[in-house]
């Protein structure tokens, strides 16, 4: 493999990585993300800075900060605004998704009765960002909606049904206990469906 001398980044940012070295990293992702959402904008919008077109699609209106906790820590980010509010960056949708699937293993954790000082101190090991004990509580909030929403969804006609118990440890009343967990598995009379 052959070395190339031929960078785009400009020489005062390479020169700050080559002092700070990957203390540096979170300034170099947050640099990243700036640039591609205005790139995106640009792309749902149908022109760049300034430009007129006949297939520009609305107006840029701005930036709004938005911090994001990551595995390198907090950073601020510059989301570009439209006026009519219809956009929203791909890169930081991506890493709200993975925001909710942390929640949701927050929550998770916390109904299998792991306490939540275990909880916090798992989170903060894996991800390098310390959590408070109400952000757990919110998360087993957000479970329970998502759990009450699936208790209450239409069922179709059940042709066979198959019940069957195990027992797990859950809280309850802020102890660990045994609890019989039941299981209810179905055949739906439409083609292949079960539930």
């Amino acid at each position: 493999m052959t070395y190339q001398n031929d960078f785009t980044l400009p020489t005062e940012l390479l020169e700050q990585i080559a002092s700070e070295g990957l203390d540096y990293l979170p300034e170099l992702v947050r640099i990243l993300i700036n640039a591609a959402t205005q790139i995106d904008r640009e792309k749902h919008l149908g022109a760049g800075h300034y430009e007129r077109t006949p297939e520009r699609r609305g107006y840029a209106n701005g930036f709004k900060p938005k911090t994001v906790k990551t595995r390198l820590g907090e950073i601020t980010f510059d989301v570009p605004q439209v006026r009519d509010g219809s956009f929203y960056p791909d890169a930081l949708e991506k890493g709200l998704r993975s925001e909710r699937a942390l929640t949701l293993t927050l929550a998770e954790m916390y109904v299998q009765g792991v306490s939540t000082r275990r909880v916090k101190k798992v989170i903060e090991q894996m991800c390098g960002i310390a959590i408070s004990a109400s952000q757990v509580s919110r998360s087993a909030a957000q479970l329970d909606e998502t759990l009450e929403a699936w208790r209450n969804r239409p069922l179709e006609v059940i042709r066979y049904l198959y019940l069957d118990a195990r027992y797990e440890k859950v809280r309850v009343d802020g102890q660990i206990r045994d609890v019989a967990i039941l299981i209810a598995s179905g055949v739906a009379s439409t083609e292949n469906a079960k539930y």
